[in-house]
């Protein structure tokens, strides 16, 4: 989660697609020149260990565009597909 956060920040959207599952991935990226991001928290994980398949984390991220503070707040979703951790999507339900 703290790449793809990173990977937000320094715009890096070879990163972002790549971190992304296949089945949910867009097909590109847009990013507001105005966004300036402020920081990231995470809340709370659940699995997502090297002997998991699966994972979830619920994170905070604060941003300001134009002056005026926002904030997103995601449950999100996780698969491992070989070594490597992809994106899905945001769940619903709370962690």
């Amino acid at each position: 989660m703290r790449s793809r956060y990173s990977a937000f920040v320094i715009e890096d959207e070879a990163y972002l697609l790549t971190s992304w599952h296949p089945e949910h991935r867009p097909k590109d990226i847009q990013f507001d020149p105005k966004t300036k991001w402020l920081g990231l928290k995470v809340i709370a994980t659940k699995q997502g260990n090297a002997s998991d398949e699966t994972g979830q984390v619920k994170f905070v991220a604060r941003y300001k565009v134009a002056g005026k503070a926002y904030r997103i707040e995601e449950n999100s979703y996780f698969i491992k597909l070989g070594l490597q951790w992809l994106y899905c999507y945001a769940l619903e339900e709370d962690l």
